[in-house]
């Protein structure tokens, strides 16, 4: 998954990303402990993207925090 489809998301298509990630990461890590998997190279992409759309969802969360924080001192000097 690229960056730029990653932007293109709403927060809470990236929340519900993120975990249907890590269910298929950790079916794949199950998979590949029993037995070898055909392409275990899947596991680091898979890993990547969940880092991918976590870091993107921490940039939200801070974005929206910076918004409410500059909105809240002109409520407060009244």
């Amino acid at each position: 998954m690229k960056n730029s489809e990653i932007h293109e998301l709403s927060t809470e298509e990236v929340v519900a990303r993120i975990n249907e990630e890590k269910a298929n990461l950790t079916k794949l890590k199950f998979a590949h402990t029993v037995s070898a998997i055909e392409n275990p190279t899947r596991i680091t992409k898979v890993r990547k993207d969940v880092a991918r759309l976590n870091t993107e969802l921490t940039k939200r969360k801070a974005e929206a925090a910076q918004v409410a924080a500059s909105a809240e001192p002109e409520s407060a000097s009244e």
